[in-house]
């Protein structure tokens, strides 16, 4: 375990926690195969701020396994005249309104399935069919464990093997956080394909728990404007392999450069490390994050 994980608070736990709520979703994906995406559908993913990069990078991954189009939408955002043969909303809390709002709109038009981590709930009530994550629930504000769960579901669903991200996470875990990373003032998150999203999510995680100034940009998106914040204190985050030429770009820049070493879903819990130590630093709590909640839920309208 991180050093700093068994005295942490409820984030740090939470974090901790993911490989082995990994391998065991891996070994539920069978019985929710039935419930997800067949291969061949066109599919939208929606969801809200963490749930909504999920659904990016799933999307993504799915279309480049062969299984077939697959769009991912913010839930507010979805365009509601194109056709799907199903639709897949993430909702942690199942509570969030974007999402009920939608399910509302699409009920009766297109088969839907929630996955959630509180059935029951008025999101699991309004979909067709719901998966229960209920054991990869989390008590923090912050998402953690829990996307990153069902993401290993959609992965696992897909045809892919778990236990090398997991294994990876356990030695992410392990280590002490690089320093170059602990002092960073902004960061810059890139990513390609069906890691897009997941910078994405890096990106959020900095703003949610450190209040940090981050972005995030498809990997070659970078050259074509964002490599101007790069200076000292900058350090861009690279999930998978780097164009060519981009880390001497960075460095010429005056930042540092960091290529994620380890499976791309084991370098976001490194990102989740960090926000929690930023946080710390600055002597913010991780676990109660300023101007958030566990659930977005708005007034009726």
């Amino acid at each position: 375990m991180h050093q700093d994980m068994a005295a942490g608070g409820q984030t740090e736990q939470e974090i901790a926690s993911q490989p082995a709520c990994w391998r065991r979703v891996g070994e539920l994906a069978a019985d929710a195969a039935g419930s997800l995406p067949a291969r061949g559908e066109r599919v939208a993913v929606v969801g809200c701020g963490t749930s909504w990069f999920i659904a990016q990078a799933y999307a993504a991954a799915r279309e480049e396994s062969g299984h077939g189009e697959t769009d991912a939408f913010a839930a507010s955002e979805m365009p509601l005249g194109r056709r799907y043969d199903r639709l897949l909303v993430l909702s942690r809390s199942g509570t969030t309104t974007e999402i009920l709002r939608l399910l509302d709109r699409l009920r009766g038009i297109v088969p839907t399935v929630a996955i959630t981590a509180v059935p029951g709930t008025p999101v699991a009530q309004a979909a067709d069919d719901v998966i229960d994550l209920g054991f990869a629930d989390e008590e923090s504000v912050v998402q953690t464990r829990f996307a990153t769960t069902e993401l290993a579901l959609l992965r696992a669903h897909l045809g892919q093997d778990l236990g090398p991200a997991a294994d990876a996470a356990e030695r992410v875990l392990a280590e002490p956080l690089p320093p170059e990373l602990a002092v960073a003032r902004q960061f810059t998150f890139l990513g390609t394909g069906w890691t897009y999203g997941l910078a994405n999510e890096a990106a959020l995680k900095l703003r949610e728990a450190a209040g940090m100034w981050t972005e995030s940009y498809p990997a070659m998106e970078y050259r074509h404007g964002p490599a101007a914040v790069t200076g000292e204190h900058s350090v861009v985050w690279l999930f998978g392999d780097p164009p060519d030429g981009l880390g001497e770009e960075i460095t010429a820049a005056g930042g540092t450069a960091w290529f994620g070493r380890e499976e791309p879903m084991a370098e976001l819990v490194r990102a989740q490390l960090v926000a929690v130590a930023v946080a710390r630093v600055r002597g913010l709590d991780p676990d109660r994050p300023r101007n958030l909640a566990r659930s977005v839920i708005l007034a009726p309208r």
